[in-house]
């Protein structure tokens, strides 16, 4: 059984126990979070696609965890200009594992 959600304005395929980063979401480690925006569960044979969400359903899911990515090196240079510019960039994530998928 998986369904495809919508978190933090990305959507994702989650299947129970599965771990997932995500953008940073308000919350303490250790707390449940669920999530509304379900636009399609399948289980099975059992194909429920919603219009844009299917009605009633919602996934459960626990922060285990707030990070932050990998550094991300953004340089520009224009040659023969003289003009250099070197930034760096971390993302905030969240570490969530689903807990349940009810449809």
């Amino acid at each position: 059984m998986y369904a495809i959600v919508e978190i933090a304005g990305q959507q994702f395929k989650v299947e129970k126990n599965q771990q997932i980063f995500v953008h940073r979401l308000e919350g303490e480690e250790g707390a449940n979070l669920d999530f509304d925006k379900v636009l399609l569960i399948e289980d099975g044979s059992n194909i429920k696609v919603g219009t844009p969400v299917v009605a009633g359903a919602k996934v459960s899911a626990k922060i285990l965890s707030h990070l932050k990515g990998d550094k991300v090196i953004v340089f520009k240079k224009k040659r023969r200009k003289t003009y250099r510019v070197k930034n760096g960039h971390r993302q905030y994530f969240t570490k969530i594992s689903i807990e349940n998928i009810t449809a």
